[in-house]
């Protein structure tokens, strides 16, 4: 039972957090509310994002769960060493991307600027590289129970679905420049290419 409530609320968050993060729900509250609170936006989806899945990992601490593996020592310090470095890429990422414009605060003080294809630093081995560091991240963990790993595959799958709606709204966006992009630059992991 502790999977289906698990496997609820992330669906249910993705929904959510999808919809919220579609440029039709942003263009139609900039029509709704004007462009000065619609600068409110990016850090309030953020803030939004975060406060909504402390539930989930809320779930996953008080349901029913069962250790199903435990990697011991040494090989416990690899994948640690491996989650690390997914931290380190996110961190990366999010340097690279315009820290302040992508947590919110640059909206604050200037008027949105349009955005820009980035495809050097990290983009160049990937078009996903915060997706692939939290893919990473989930899957290193040196000891998973029948919880984690249910809210592992589940956010594997939100990823997934949601690397293919960023890659709809990134057409939309930046047309024939993401279309060459795509078709050189794997989705997710270096060496599989996955564009059309």
């Amino acid at each position: 039972m502790s999977v289906f409530w698990l496997i609820l609320a992330i669906g249910f968050w993705g929904v959510v957090h999808s919809f919220l993060a579609s440029l039709a729900v942003k263009d139609a509250l900039r029509a709704w509310l004007g462009v000065g609170p619609i600068r409110l936006y990016r850090l309030g989806y953020n803030v939004f994002a975060l406060v909504s899945f402390l539930p989930i990992l809320w779930l996953t601490a008080i349901l029913p769960d069962r250790l199903l593996y435990r990697v011991p020592a040494p090989w416990s310090y690899l994948l640690l060493a491996g989650q690390a470095l997914a931290i380190l890429l996110l961190v990366v990422d999010v340097l690279q991307t315009e820290t302040f414009s992508f947590i919110g605060l640059r909206q604050l003080v200037q008027e949105e600027k349009p955005a820009s294809l980035v495809t050097g630093g990290l983009y160049r081995f990937v078009r996903h590289p915060l997706y692939t560091a939290g893919l990473l991240f989930l899957w290193l963990s040196p000891g998973m129970s029948i919880n984690s790993f249910t809210v592992s595959l589940a956010l594997t799958g939100y990823i997934l679905i949601g690397a293919m709606f960023e890659e709809r709204k990134l057409l939309q966006e930046f047309g024939s420049a993401y279309i060459e992009y795509r078709r050189v630059t794997p989705m997710l992991f270096p060496g599989f290419r996955s564009g059309k």
